[in-house]
């Protein structure tokens, strides 16, 4: 048994944070039940996974921990977290910090209003597209400098269309790139999630010329337009680092 095995099986018990049995599992990673079930033996003598009341394997309370140490002692999560508490408590509305990964963001550190939160597919170490969120589309302007770059991104994927106005045409995102980088801020108009807008800027928290990640500020559409979010930049810069540069207009 493999150990690319045993992680593709921990990597997919993961995602039942319910639990799940042998047989879910097996077919989820395609392989057959003994095999499944000694890579899953060995995760629990490492306490990596366990067995619940009702028979079902769930992450061990011994990854659980690793991974709760982990999070908490990153110096860009120890540094964010006051930063998204500010713009959550300032706006009402959620504030998030994301890195880039590949095509997609993964996000770090959330923090929902104490009143009148809203269910976003966001969450902490979830991932969703990076070309369809603001904090993947300001990342992406930054580590992509031009339209060679975003083709060469893309290649021969099929972006994906989340909602109608998700921008899935390449040269149509070498556009929006392109405008990210001159103004130094990204927007999300519905392009995730319908009903929800949002705005992000680059983080730099560990670096003065390369960002360490986005922060943004999702809100409901109707309670918190985009135009609201706009507006109100400067206050956002200023919340995450005086010393960002002002952007070039909020068009």
């Amino acid at each position: 048994m493999g150990s690319e095995r045993v992680l593709a099986v921990l990597r997919e018990l993961a995602r039942y944070p319910g639990g799940a049995e042998l047989d879910e599992i097996a077919r989820s990673v395609d392989s057959p039940k003994p095999t499944v079930h000694r890579a899953l033996a060995a995760l629990c003598r490492a306490g990596f996974a366990a067995r619940d009341g009702r028979g079902h394997y769930v992450l061990g309370d011994e990854f659980l921990r690793m991974a709760f140490a982990h999070h908490e002692a990153r110096p860009d999560h120890l540094r964010v977290a006051p930063i998204l508490e500010s713009l959550s408590r300032r706006f009402g509305e959620t504030a998030h910090y994301a890195v880039l990964d590949g095509a997609s963001v993964v996000y770090r550190s959330k923090v929902d209003p104490p009143t009148r939160a809203v269910r976003l597919t966001s969450t902490v170490g979830g991932r969703n597209p990076a070309h369809c969120t603001a904090v993947g589309k300001v990342l992406l302007a930054c580590s992509l400098p031009d339209d060679a770059a975003v083709r060469g991104w893309v290649g021969d994927r099929i972006l994906e269309r989340p909602t109608d106005r998700t921008l899935t045409d390449t040269e149509e995102l070498c556009a929006e790139l392109r405008k990210t980088r001159e103004r130094g801020y990204s927007t999300d108009d519905q392009e995730n999630d319908p009903g929800i807008v949002c705005v992000a800027i680059p983080a730099f928290l560990t670096s003065p010329t390369v960002p360490t990640g986005a922060i943004s500020v999702s809100a409901l559409a109707y309670r918190t337009p985009l135009r609201a979010l706009l507006d109100d930049l400067p206050a956002i810069r200023s919340i995450v680092d005086p010393r960002l540069p002002r952007p070039v207009s909020s068009d």
